[in-house]
């Protein structure tokens, strides 16, 4: 079986990707021993996962992913982006949604969840992956399943928020999963 390295420790993103991408091994930063911090610095998903894949292919010498997603929300001109994670100074998911609503002022928003998806030879080439999925913000929690902002957006075509929704449900229709299909479908084409 090939092995793929992902860039994370972050057990949702570890399932999301082991889940669709079930015919390589997938390593983990700590399967690999990987301890270092890496500074997101980059203004855009796509340099982000390029510089966490990078610096962790040329640690372990092997092909590996790293995927930078987050939360465009329109009435906030794209807010919060590539801060996604550390919106808010606790940078706790309530904290940071907490910091959205309170943005918001009242109002609901159109938003996309982004995900680049970039994997990293070990021959130092490398190909980025993007995928969207169109919501909107909602000015109340709403269920118990998910991560960071899946309470408060809202799919409309299935009438729930990404926190309604169960696992097999959600990574149908995810970004996560649109970037990562291509991405599967560009491995099976060129390894």
């Amino acid at each position: 079986m090939k092995e793929l390295v992902v860039a994370t420790n972050n057990e949702h993103k570890l399932k999301e990707i082991r889940n669709i991408l079930k015919d390589y091994k997938i390593l983990s930063l700590k399967d690999i021993n990987f301890c270092n911090s890496i500074l997101e610095d980059e203004n855009t998903f796509e340099g982000n996962s390029l510089k966490k894949a990078t610096i962790v292919s040329k640690y372990c010498s092997k092909n590996t992913i790293a995927d930078d997603s987050g939360l465009c929300i329109s009435l906030l001109n794209g807010e919060p982006g590539v801060f996604s994670a550390r919106y808010s100074n606790e940078g706790t998911d309530d904290a940071n949604i907490e910091k959205v609503l309170k943005k918001l002022n009242g109002k609901e928003s159109s938003a996309k969840f982004i995900s680049a998806i970039t994997i990293v030879f070990t021959n130092g080439n490398h190909e980025t992956f993007i995928g969207e999925c169109k919501g909107k913000i909602i000015l109340e929690k709403k269920g118990k399943y998910g991560f960071g902002y899946d309470p408060i957006f809202f799919v409309e075509k299935y009438k729930k928020t990404f926190a309604e929704m169960k696992d097999i449900e959600k990574n149908e229709i995810s970004h996560r999963r649109k970037a990562l299909d291509k991405l599967k479908q560009y491995l099976e084409n060129n390894l």
